[in-house]
C-alpha cells in the first residue's frame, strides 16, 4: 500500500446562532467565510504543488449548507490554479456530533427541556465540552461517537485505493472542527488530552499521513492552540 494523505478543512465563518450548539445548524457562509474557503483553493493548490500530491477530484464534504458551501468555493479556487476539474460528495459521516431531537435549540432551551422531563437527570455543568456526554434524546450523540464516525469515513476512503482514480494520493474532506478533532484522536493522531487544547482555523488544511504500514500521523497544518480549556462543538 502507498502512503496516502487526508486532507482536513473546517468550514469556514458561518452564520451561526448565538448560545445554540453548531450540530446541524443550517445557515450558509459570512462573507468573510466566503473568502476563507477560496483562500484555502489556492493554498491546497500551492501545497499540492509542493508536496507532490496528486488530488484525487471527488472532495468530500458534510451536508451542512456551511461545510458544502466551503468546498465549493475551495474547488472553485483550486480548479482555476490548477487547472483540475473537482467535484463535491456530500455525505453524512463528515457531519458535526449531533444533538438529535434538540437541534438548532439555544444552550438554555435545551436545559430547561431536560429540567422538565422528568425522565432525565440535569447535564453536567459542562456537558457541550464533555467528550462521553450524550443528550439523551433520540439522535443525539457524544462527541467521541461523532469522531468515531468520522474516523471510521476517512479509514474507507483512504484504506483502499481510488478506483475511479487510480493515481491520486491525497482526498479532501470538508467538515467540522470538533469532530474532526475527536476522529484524529481516533486514529492516534491525537492524544486525549489534546482535543481539548486544539482547535481548528477556518478554512485552513490539517493533513494527516495514512503510511504505508497502516498507521496515520499529523503530516503538515497547524492546529489552533485554544485560549481556554473550552472545547467547542465545532
Amino acid at each position: 500500500m502507498t502512503t496516502r494523505y487526508a486532507i482536513l478543512l473546517r468550514h469556514g465563518d458561518y452564520r451561526q446562532k448565538p448560545e445554540t450548539p453548531s450540530a446541524l445548524q443550517p445557515y450558509g457562509l459570512t462573507e468573510s467565510g466566503k473568502q476563507q474557503a477560496l483562500d484555502a483553493g489556492r493554498e491546497l493548490a500551492r501545497m499540492a504543488e509542493d508536496q507532490g500530491w496528486r488530488l484525487s477530484p471527488e472532495v468530500f464534504s458534510s451536508r451542512q449548507q456551511r461545510a458544502w458551501q466551503t468546498a465549493t468555493l475551495m474547488c472553485q479556487s483550486l480548479s482555476e490554479a490548477s487547472g483540475l476539474t473537482l467535484s463535491v460528495s456530500e455525505d453524512e459521516a463528515l457531519a458535526e456530533r449531533g444533538v438529535g431531537a434538540l437541534a438548532n435549540l439555544t444552550l438554555a432551551e435545551i436545559e430547561q427541556v431536560l429540567a422538565d422531563d422528568p425522565r432525565h437527570a440535569p447535564p453536567p455543568g459542562d456537558w457541550k465540552s464533555d467528550s462521553h456526554y450524550k443528550l439523551p434524546v433520540q439522535g443525539a450523540e457524544s462527541l467521541m461517537e461523532a469522531g468515531e464516525r468520522v474516523a471510521a469515513f476517512l479509514r474507507e476512503k483512504l484504506g483502499e485505493p481510488d478506483e475511479r482514480h487510480p493515481g491520486a494520493n491525497a482526498r479532501i474532506f470538508v467538515g467540522h472542527g470538533a469532530a474532526l478533532r475527536h476522529a484524529a484522536h481516533h486514529l492516534g493522531v491525537l492524544e486525549f488530552e489534546e482535543i481539548r487544547r486544539l482547535s481548528m482555523y477556518h478554512a485552513k488544511p490539517v493533513v494527516l499521513k495514512f503510511g504505508a504500514d497502516g498507521t496515520w500521523s499529523h503530516h503538515c497544518g497547524a492546529w489552533k492552540q485554544r485560549r481556554s480549556l473550552e472545547t467547542a462543538m465545532d
